[in-house]
């Protein structure tokens, strides 16, 4: 003879030669004849090794002992307990849970469409596992480009925002909508007196069309820097080295502009645009180093006279 002892906090299943018989309270039993109990936790989603749910289900008297859950495709069901978040059912199946005195509530979500929906209690997130959502957060300098299976869907704002983890694939980019700024390193140009320089150039820009900078053209940067390496050719190739060591304001203004006739094709606004440094080649800075040298001395023996 076998005695089994079950606790307030379980329940037991007694079998006999392998087949369920029925479910048991608290208590202290004695078993012969081929009689077995499996205990089960009170908590827990109940298991049980030698009989399925639906065995157990179909005994009217376990049946009114616990509260039943299903879960289907393209679904998570969220669990609470007296309204008390307990848990998230997330494969699918059935589940049951020992009453016990306590209030069981079952809450389905939808997962066919990935975006969580608005009223759905942020808190949850905190509370399941990372592994069921996707969270973006976009700042407020900046806009998200969301895509479901690699196609646009829409531009997202600043905010937080959660998508289930489903069939369809989430993705998304960050566009900073801050004003940008470029440096572009001059090439060597060839001035109209045949000097060669380099000039070293900066613009600053912010994108306009987050959508068509990106369906529309390739490498939106890389084509505003050829733009202004062109402009600067074009502008310095028609002056000579003086007039544009006088004038930088003027290559400056000229360039902004050629940028600026870019702004619709490019999906850009170009607030600014200047130069930085003007690189010589290193015998015309020794000329000039000298003739500076030679201007000094000349204003000193004015002075001394």
């Amino acid at each position: 003879m076998k005695t089994v002892i079950i606790n307030e906090n379980q329940r037991g299943f007694l079998f006999k030669n392998g087949k369920y018989v029925k479910t048991l309270g608290a208590g202290k039993y004695r078993l012969l004849g081929g009689k077995e109990i499996e205990i089960s936790e009170i908590g827990g989603a109940i298991t049980c090794r030698r009989a399925t749910l639906d065995t157990l289900l179909s005994d009217p008297d376990f049946a009114s002992r616990v509260a039943v859950a299903e879960v289907a495709d393209e679904q998570i069901v969220l669990h609470f307990v007296n309204d008390r978040f307990a848990g998230v059912l997330g494969m699918e199946g059935k589940y049951a849970f020992w009453q016990a005195g306590d209030r069981h509530e079952f809450r389905t979500v939808d997962l066919s469409t990935p975006e969580a929906d608005e009223k759905f209690p942020l808190y949850i997130f905190d509370r399941i596992p990372a592994s069921l959502y996707t969270k973006i957060e976009v700042a407020e300098y900046e806009r998200a480009r969301l895509y479901y299976n690699n196609r646009f869907v829409r531009i997202l704002e600043p905010g937080t925002y959660y998508f289930w983890k489903t069939s369809t694939r989430v993705d998304f980019d960050l566009v900073d909508t801050r004003l940008t700024q470029m440096n572009i390193v001059g090439q060597e140009i060839m001035t109209q007196d045949k000097v060669s320089l380099r000039i070293n150039f900066v613009c600053t820009y912010r994108v306009t069309d987050f959508v068509r900078i990106l369906t529309e053209i390739d490498d939106y940067t890389e084509q505003m820097r050829v733009a202004a390496q062109l402009a600067l050719r074009d502008y310095v190739g028609k002056y000579r080295l003086d007039e544009i060591l006088e004038n930088k304001e003027g290559l400056s203004k000229y360039v902004l502009e050629r940028l600026k006739e870019k702004e619709a094709s490019l999906f850009v606004e170009i607030k600014d645009a200047g130069v930085k440094d003007i690189i010589l080649p290193g015998e015309i800075r020794d000329i000039m180093n000298t003739v500076l040298v030679a201007e000094k001395k000349a204003q000193a023996n004015v002075i001394t006279r």
